[in-house]
């Protein structure tokens, strides 16, 4: 009989655990040397503490989205391709890479044989350490600073909640598992049993509850914070309710049609819009706290290209090493004091084969409030990248590298600047844009950090205009009103980011069949949204562009299901922009296809990455989505491992999410 995979798990928690006791935390860490560490020795001081949760902090050289066992942490810069968190929305509606996923064409993505994000090494470690430390603490038995004790102790708390928050967005129903178990096969196969992703989400949110009354905001930000952790609990809380919302009437919600959990499963609330509406309710609540109580930053509506000019604190705040004085900041990663280095400037400082898209440039409001297509709206085009800018708001202008934009002028003797005509075509994987709309949120002045290896650029994990959105948008949907905080949030906002405050004018302007054509958020269940709903979504779009948010909105809002062939653009590079390039550079209807390099004037005057070739091209015909989509598949290894002779997975507990087979290799039902 095979042996349980929950039993390998606890054989390799023993190796993390060593790891733990070993990993270095600066002046944290305070233990004895590794041979003479174990258990019953460990834990019981204040310093040991700080020590064992900052290992679940991902590390900064081995953070990846997509690792199963690292994807739950704390996520940073890191790796030597430039690879970051911020990425995240990359093939999406804002922002696309050369490639895109397989999830954009059903029949790609496939059950996996093995791996994927049923993993539970870190939540086991974490439960040993809460398991371990509560009672300790409770007796009065671990050494130092109670105030430091009691945080480090909330800090497993949302490092849990975190790994959770993961799983629950990726798979949905999830066991819930609160303690190390035994060595025993039955036991460890009955706790893999999937909870309701309802349970799921207010247990993430019992653990914040915990963090939030434990946890402080003092010292370098660099740490969990108190206000970080209310944070998570909104955007939690937002997003179970919205995504219940959303997606009522599909398997994808407990008691939904098709849904495979228990049949005789009762909701806590009683009902499955109650459960809507106490999610939402909880998230306003959190939101609220930091919302009324933490102003945004300053926009001087500076674009700085020289030392002398003042700093503009709203883009600093994502291009400092150390953000810790501006008070919009919750919580980052910092990478100063020898605590590693990152390659994120450097590759973006070339393009990285990164680029906003058409359609985000598109949705993105006038200063006035009016969006491009409206009458008055003083929209001078996009036959030139840099006049996108004209009239436009901040956020576009300050985050988008724009054609002769000065690069970095600090610790540089004659400063570069961005070609004049955007590098569009490179077998280089970093010395181009996909779409010649730049991304520039974190880019550095430094030039230093632009060196390769070098970047010590802070990743902003956390910050406090999120919390204002997050009650903008929970409180209508709840409401179905802009209640006087809402309002007042959203005015704070748009002020920051210089467009006209009176959000109204905004949604009387608002034609939501010309908004279907770029932005995939103004859809819900194949259909368009209210005006009022498009633009609060909008608004987010705005400010949390290029912080790796964009995709997670999309799966909550289910808002691609009308994704049919959906084409991705970028810069209008047939328009006069063209004549910036050399004769040859942009080759398109070669008689040997294989040689085009851009795509063809016949198919759009604007770039489409995706169409510059055929052969060997999954997405030349566009992007697609299937309901399957919304959840990941579980893979086959698990079913084998809790089944109960270890080859039949029908006698496993686990259920596989809807649309996808337990079968290795196999493309969702219907494809």
């Amino acid at each position: 009989m095979k042996n349980s995979k929950y039993i390998h798990t606890i054989k390799a928690f023993a190796l993390c655990l060593c790891m733990a006791f070993t990993a270095g935390c600066d002046d944290f860490l305070e233990i004895a040397p590794p041979s003479a560490v174990s258990p019953d020795n460990y834990l019981w001081s204040e310093s040991q503490l700080a020590a064992y949760t900052i290992r679940y902090y991902a590390q900064y050289d081995q953070y990846s989205s997509g690792s199963g066992s690292a994807s739950g942490m704390l996520p940073s810069h890191w790796g030597s391709g430039g690879e970051s968190f911020f990425f995240d929305d990359l093939a999406t509606d804002n922002a696309i890479s050369r490639g895109t996923n397989n999830r954009f064409k059903p029949g790609l993505w496939r059950t996996g044989t093995t791996g994927g994000d049923w993993n539970f090494s870190n939540i086991y470690a974490l439960n040993y350490y809460l398991q371990t430390v509560v009672p300790r603490f409770e007796a009065g038995k671990i050494t130092g600073s109670e105030t430091l004790v009691k945080h480090y102790i909330g800090e497993g708390y949302f490092l849990r909640a975190h790994e959770y928050y993961y799983r629950l967005r990726r798979l949905g129903d999830f066991p819930i598992v609160k303690s190390t178990l035994p060595d025993n096969r039955e036991a460890l196969i009955a706790a893999s049993k999937r909870q309701p992703r309802n349970e799921v989400a207010r247990f993430i949110l019992e653990d914040l509850d915990k963090a939030i009354e434990l946890l402080n905001n003092s010292g370098s930000k660099t740490r969990i914070t108190k206000n970080a952790a209310l944070l998570l609990k909104a955007r939690v809380a937002l997003f179970e309710g919205t995504w219940e919302k959303y997606h009522a009437g599909t398997a994808l919600v407990p008691k939904g049609p098709g849904w495979p959990g228990d049949p005789a499963y009762q909701f806590p609330s009683g009902s499955a819009d109650n459960e809507v509406n106490f999610f939402l309710t909880q998230a306003m609540e959190a939101a609220d706290l930091i919302a009324s109580a933490i102003p945004l930053v300053d926009n001087n509506k500076v674009i700085r290209e020289s030392a002398s000019q003042a700093l503009n604190q709203y883009y600093d705040m994502f291009a400092s090493a150390n953000p810790k004085n501006y008070p919009e900041v919750l919580m980052f990663r910092g990478y100063t004091d020898g605590l590693g280095t990152h390659y994120y400037n450097h590759y973006i400082y070339h393009g990285a084969q990164k680029g906003y898209t058409h359609q985000m440039e598109q949705s993105v409001l006038m200063d006035n409030g009016l969006p491009v297509y409206a009458s008055g709206s003083g929209y001078t085009g996009d036959d030139f990248i840099e006049d996108t800018k004209v009239n436009r708001d901040w956020r576009w202008k300050l985050f988008m590298k724009a054609p002769n934009e000065v690069k970095a002028f600090v610790n540089i003797t004659v400063p570069e600047k961005f070609p004049n005509a955007p590098v569009v075509y490179s077998t280089d994987g970093k010395t181009s844009t996909s779409t010649g709309y730049m991304l520039g949120k974190g880019f550095s002045h430094d030039y230093n950090n632009q060196v390769l290896g070098k970047d010590i650029t802070a990743a902003v994990l956390f910050r406090a205009a999120e919390a204002y959105l997050i009650y903008i948008e929970a409180s209508y949907l709840k409401n179905g009103t802009i209640d006087s905080k809402a309002d007042a949030y959203w005015r704070a906002i748009r002020n920051r980011a210089g467009v006209n405050p009176d959000y109204t004018i905004t949604i009387a302007a608002t034609d939501m069949n010309i908004e279907a054509e770029n932005d995939w958020g103004a859809y819900s269940k194949g259909a368009l949204v209210d005006p009022t709903v498009y633009n609060i979504r909008r608004e987010r779009r705005s400010e949390l562009i290029g912080e790796g948010q964009r995709y997670n909105d999309l799966i909550r809002w289910r808002a691609m299901d009308q994704l049919n062939g959906f084409q991705v653009e970028g810069c209008k590079i047939w328009g006069p922009l063209k004549d910036r390039y050399a004769a040859g550079l942009l080759l398109a209807d070669q008689a040997d296809p294989t040689k085009n390099t851009m795509s063809s004037p016949t198919l759009s005057m604007y770039m489409r990455p995706y169409q510059i070739v055929i052969a060997n091209n999954n997405f030349y015909n566009g992007l697609f989505f299937c309901e399957a989509h919304y959840l990941e598949p579980i893979a086959l290894e698990h079913f084998l491992d809790t089944s109960s002779d270890g080859s039949t997975t029908s006698t496993s507990p686990i259920y596989q999410n809807p649309g996808w087979l337990v079968e290795s290799g196999a493309a969702p039902i219907g494809y």
